[in-house]
């Protein structure tokens, strides 16, 4: 009997790998994560394989660390499968070679993915795969969900009998985390199919003493070619066994596949060539063009390595003139792409010859739409298609015209952009809606963490199990982390819905965040008589205050059923803060009727347990409330007909703004970026964008914001210095500065030793305020100086204030600011970015900038700390007064210490060469002597970043004024920037400093240069959604460790400390902040390579107080004893003391209790409660004995 379930293509490919797999090797990486997360997730709850084995799951430190153990795994003879993507798969290729050349079978299951060119790209396209199809794997590629679990089937079934490796592909985000509802393969009828010979054939060839073999051999010319030949017969095999396999599969399930499948008119003129995704909106658009009696066709590729040219010439219908073929990848200076060239490889012998033009499309998840399809079935129809569409056909000499075809031999079309450099881009018409009649297209714009994106997974799987009709979902995503904009995009209907792209012709429409209103075109496409839902407390006066003229201007022209609800006060007054999605959802069953309510809204409650069970019935309960009053909430708002009359209101809020903030942040925010051409990135070719743009965002996404009390504030700065998004600071005024305040610009007396003389006061900016709310938490006035309030107000009350705020003058001169206090008066260098509300990471970046800012190098490791960092188009890193700040540069996850390493290298380099020219210049005797003295001065300091950057502007002063006496003035002078010694910073998270980049980390290390590296310790692989690493605890509840971590954490810093010369430091900015800055003073000033390793909470922890109680968080683990404050400062023993200061005292209060704070720990209670006790004492043993450790190097 069928089964249909309602799934994403990743847990598509997951059930079928599960099935076939004894052992996995693991290692996260978006998009891929999910796969590997759902098998170990399955092999924790005792899950059978086909053999009724619990497959054996190992995480290793990294995607080649995982291949090696894939091979390993395979020699013995373990049927073993691994999951990646992109530069994690880049990794695996040398370990894909000798997987191949020994003739292993086994699958690697790829949701493919960009790579990291001139950015880094998460999103889907098939660079990365095609930049492995030289490693002798076979290629199996599917196009939807459905086709995902089919032909993971084949490839499982194929590679045994083949013993050819399979690298299994799909579009990455656009079919691995799209749902559908697809028809299940039971393991029962995988097992049938399986060939059992070649199964025991495959184990008796491990690996084993019994009947010992050598392997991996060293080879000479003499026999070296021979034995890559003598493979080629099994490459020969595939095709066959291939479509074997798949007649097997469609008798049995009634889905027939081939190796390449026609879909089209069959004497159709104008074919299409691809694979993956496009080939269901290729598929759409066919039907489309059909019906008006076009012979359009298209040639689905599946198997792509081997390319069997005959398969090929079988599939494509005899009446093809002319053909598209279209790649999904870049290869930058090759003739064409690779299957574009594969094809006019393997139709060169057809007679009568068909034109073959190839093209790109879709990089980085770049949308393609049926129009842009259409587009492209009309460039064939000319009697000249262009490959390159916009470049003009070239007259005259034969000369000119072989300089033509030189000039555009690299340029082939591209679809979906425009491109207005190359002039390679094929324009497209209006868009159309192809889909079938009847499909509901929906869309919801949520906030990252709200759980919109979650809630919406629940309702199309409702849908999908609960009724007959077909459902989709995609979810799309701006580059913010938990605070970022999320739109779901979800479509169901009577008939199979093919449409792998976005919706653009909605039905529905809810936007979760009043905010957008302003921001975004929410109701662009949307249909007549649709539904539009918007969460805001405004009453209908407040609505015509609040709601922009074009939003009116739809909802009256297009006849849209308007209606609000207040989800954020019932949220809140249950108890669920900002978690409005069950509000919501509640409300969208309700008005969308796809369901019976009442069923709908019994299946939500049902659907509340499974996602929210593991964090306690009162979680339950609040959001079984929640979807009761969602639904009787809702008020119907009448739509007044002069509403269609209006004309935009939109300020040009850009006036003034610099070239790129108008041209391409401002575009981007307001989700037009696919318009921008190619153009406007000229100037720009290496990925170089400028610095604090994040300034212009204003997004203005906060519920509650912090209302300074004036009287009751101790001026302790405080709040500035864990404010995660630097929003809110303390600003010193002179007089003049008073004088000229707003009213409501309020000042005190200053406090403190030579600035008593000043004004005070802490200013917020309203709309870059996320409202997490630890300023007011860790505020120690005897009544607190900061109390939240509703976002509307205050930020009516302050957002002139902080505009005025941004005219004061630093007075840093006026203070030492090396103090907690005196820090905050300096202007902080990394501002209002893109991390999650109450991040534990940003504080500790946002301090260093304080401190060093406009000196500072980075290197930043892939992870949360980069995506925050440095995402277009909104750069958080800014600059000073004088256009000095950090420059920033992200190269790669695994070798970003060498990274910074190199950087640090170049620029001693360049400092070495300007110490030689000033050593020179001070030789050839012909400086005055004040002159001299400013260069002695600065060889004296030069080692001293701060030191130096003081002295070097004195000496560049005295040197201007004696130019002309020696030519190496001049260029001692061109050189200036480089008289500062740069402070340089190595920046990631726990999983590049303990895994993947332990290896350069420690030898980075123990070169024994001058830098500093910052370990931002959230004890989970944050960015990729929460897995294990080396450096969570024991019993933590991670994905990869969803029964508890069994083994303790890695102590990095006590293995950096046995070099000896490495200074090494452990702080929590919330247990000490006196000591966290004396700390990172210290540690910047050490003539040598310094580690701190920053405890960092994280959204990931679940901590019950929520991510607006994170820096007294840290508080907490520090006087649980959970986590330890140390110094290991080498300097010490040159002066005959102890090296190690033990700087956290005795815990004094509850281990336990502090687990029981976070949801990563209590979850573990609930869900193997068998194991729990034990792992939660040998948790508190192992910290223990890491304390007894440190007490222990105290006494030397």
């Amino acid at each position: 009997m069928k089964r249909f379930i309602t799934i994403d293509g990743n847990e598509a490919a997951a059930h079928v790998a599960y099935a076939f797999t004894e052992v996995s090797a693991i290692y996260p990486i978006t998009p891929s994560s999910p796969m590997a997360e759902l098998v170990d997730e399955w092999s924790a709850h005792g899950r059978q394989n086909i053999f009724g084995d619990v497959v054996e799951v190992v995480e290793m430190q990294s995607e080649a660390g995982a291949a090696g153990a894939v091979h390993g795994s395979l020699s013995v003879g373990a049927l073993t499968t691994t999951f990646t993507a992109s530069q994690g798969l880049l990794l695996m290729i040398p370990n894909m070679y000798k997987i191949s050349g020994e003739l292993l079978p086994c699958v690697f299951h790829v949701s493919a993915r960009a790579l990291a060119a001139h950015a880094l790209s998460i999103f889907g396209d098939h660079q990365d795969v095609m930049a492995c199809r030289q490693t002798g794997f076979a290629f199996l590629a599917s196009g939807n969900v459905q086709e995902v679990m089919d032909l993971a089937c084949v490839a499982h079934l194929s590679t045994l009998s083949a013993r050819v490796p399979f690298l299994h592909f799909f579009d990455g985000f656009r079919t691995s985390n799209e749902y559908q509802k697809i028809e299940s393969l039971e393991y029962d009828d995988m097992a049938r199919l399986i060939d059992w010979d070649a199964l025991q054939a495959f184990r008796k060839r491990g690996l084993n003493p019994e009947r010992p073999v050598t392997k991996g051999t060293a080879q000479n010319p003499d026999i070296y070619f021979q034995g890559r030949e003598v493979a080629n017969p099994f490459y020969e095999a595939i095709p066959g066994i291939v479509e074997d396999y798949m007649n097997r599969l469609g008798d049995l399930t009634g889905r027939q596949y081939r190796l390449f499948d026609y879909y089209g008119h069959p004497e159709a003129d104008r074919v299409i060539i691809a694979m993956g995704s496009v080939c269901d909106t290729i598929e759409e658009t066919v039907d489309y063009l059909g019906k008006k009696g076009e012979k359009v066709g298209l040639v689905k590729v599946r198997l792509y390595r081997p390319f069997s040219e005959h398969h090929l010439l079988q599939a494509l219908p005899q009446t093809v003139k002319k053909i598209a073929v279209l790649d999904r990848t870049k290869e930058p200076g090759s003739s064409g792409e690779p299957l574009y060239l594969d094809v006019v490889k393997g139709l060169r012998n057809l007679r009568p010859a068909p034109q073959i033009v190839g093209g790109r499309y879709g990089l980085g998840s770049k949308d393609t739409t049926p129009s842009q399809i259409v587009a492209v079935y009309e460039n064939l129809r000319q009697a000249r298609p262009q490959e390159d569409f916009h470049r003009p056909r070239h007259q005259g000499c034969a000369g000119q015209k072989r300089d033509a075809v030189l000039q555009r031999q690299f340029h082939q079309l591209a679809i979906g952009i425009i491109d207005d450099v190359s002039h390679s881009s094929l324009p497209a018409g209006e868009p159309i809606d192809i889909t079938p009649g009847g499909t509901i297209s929906c869309k919801f714009w949520g906030l990252g963490s709200d759980g919109t994106v979650g809630a919406n997974q629940g309702a199309i799987r409702i849908i999908g199990e609960h009724t007959k009709l077909y459902a989709q979902a995609y979810f799309s995503y701006d580059s913010k982390k938990s605070g970022g904009t999320t739109v779901s995009h979800l479509r169901f209907g009577t008939k199979p819905i093919r449409a792998p792209y976005l919706v653009d012709h909605p039905d529905y429409v809810a936007c979760h965040n009043k905010a957008f209103v302003n921001n975004y075109d929410l109701l662009k496409g949307i249909k007549p008589g649709g539904i539009f839902v918007l969460n805001c407390p405004w009453e209908r006066k407040e609505l015509d205050e609040n709601l922009p003229a074009h939003l009116k201007r739809s909802l009256a022209e297009k006849n849209v059923r308007f209606y609000t609800i207040d989800a954020i006060s019932i949220a809140g007054n249950l108890g669920l803060g900002n978690r409005i999605n069950m509000v919501m959802q509640s409300a969208f069953f309700k008005l969308a009727k796809v369901i019976p309510v009442d069923e709908a809204l019994a299946f939500l409650k049902d659907s509340v347990e499974e996602l929210y069970g593991r964090k306690g019935q009162y979680v339950v309960d609040m959001n079984v409330a929640a979807i009761d009053q969602g639904a009787t909430s809702l008020r119907k708002i009448s739509v007044p007909p002069e509403w269609a009359h209006l004309s935009d209101d939109r300020e040009d809020d850009a006036e003034g703004d610099p070239s790129f903030v108008e041209e391409i942040q401002l575009p981007m925010q307001r989700m037009e970026g696919d318009d921008l051409p190619v153009s406007a990135f000229v100037g720009r070719e290496d990925g170089a964008y400028p610095n604090g743009t994040t300034a212009y965002e204003k997004r203005g996404i906060a519920v509650t914001i912090p209302e300074w009390q004036i009287e009751r504030c101790i001026q302790c700065n405080q709040c500035s210095f864990v404010c995660p998004h630097a929003v809110i600071r303390p600003f010193l005024l002179d007089q003049q500065e008073m004088e000229g305040a707003p009213q409501s610009f309020k000042t005190k007396k200053a406090i403190g030793k030579g600035i008593d003389h000043f004004g005070y006061r802490i200013q917020v900016s309203p709309l870059d305020c996320t409202g997490c709310g630890n300023c007011a938490d860790v505020c120690p006035a005897p009544e607190k100086a900061l109390v939240m309030r509703p976002a509307d107000q205050e930020i009516a009350k302050e957002k002139d204030n902080w505009l005025y705020a941004q005219q004061i003058t630093s007075k840093e001169d006026y203070v030492n600011w090396q103090t907690l206090k005196n820090s905050q008066f300096r202007t902080p260098l990394f501002e209002f970015h893109g991390a999650c509300p109450g991040c534990g990471e940003t504080p500790y970046i946002k301090l260093l900038t304080q401190l060093f800012g406009e000196r500072m190098l980075i290197a930043n490791a892939t992870g949360c700390s980069s995506i925050y960092g440095g995402s277009a188009p909104s750069f958080p890193y800014s600059v000073n007064s004088q256009g000095e700040g950090p420059a920033w540069a992200n190269s790669l996850f695994e070798d970003n210490a060498e990274f910074g390493f190199g950087m640090r290298l170049g620029g001693k380099y360049r400092e070495g060469r300007l110490r030689q020219l000033v050593e020179q210049l001070v030789a050839e005797n012909s400086l005055s002597q004040g002159a001299k003295d400013a260069c002695l001065e600065w060889l004296e300091h030069r080692c001293d970043s701060l030191a130096s950057a003081q002295v070097g502007k004195r000496l560049v002063k005295m040197l201007e004024g004696e130019r002309g006496r020696n030519p190496l003035m001049e260029e001692i002078i061109r050189n200036r920037e480089h008289l500062t010694k740069k402070s340089q910073w190595i920046i990631g998270g726990d999983g590049w400093a303990y895994d993947i980049g332990y290896g350069g980390v420690d030898h980075v290390l123990s070169l024994g240069e001058d830098l500093n590296m910052l370990v931002l310790d959230t004890e989970v692989y944050s960015n990729t959604g929460g897995q294990s690493s080396k450096a969570t605890p024991t019993a933590a509840v991670a994905k990869f460790a969803a029964s508890g971590k069994r083994i303790r954490k890695k102590d990095l810093g006590r293995m950096a400390m046995t070099y000896g010369y490495v200074y090494v430091a452990q702080i929590a900015m919330g247990a000490n902040m006196n000591h966290t800055i004396r700390t990172i003073l210290e540690a910047e000033n050490y003539p040598g390579p310094s580690l701190l390793i920053a405890y960092s909470p994280c959204i990931n922890h679940g901590i019950r107080s929520g991510m607006g109680s994170s820096i007294l968080q840290e508080k907490r683990a520090v006087e649980a004893g959970y986590w330890h404050l140390y110094r290991y400062n080498p300097l010490l023993r040159k002066e005959g003391r102890n090296p190690f200061i033990l700087d956290s005292k005795e815990p004094s209060s509850s281990f336990r209790d502090f687990l029981m704070s976070e949801v990563r720990y209590s979850s573990l209670q609930r869900t193997f409660p068998d194991v729990a006790a034990e792992l939660f004492s040998q948790a508190e043993a192992d910290a223990a004995e890491r304390l007894r450790e440190y007490q222990r190097l105290t006494s030397y």
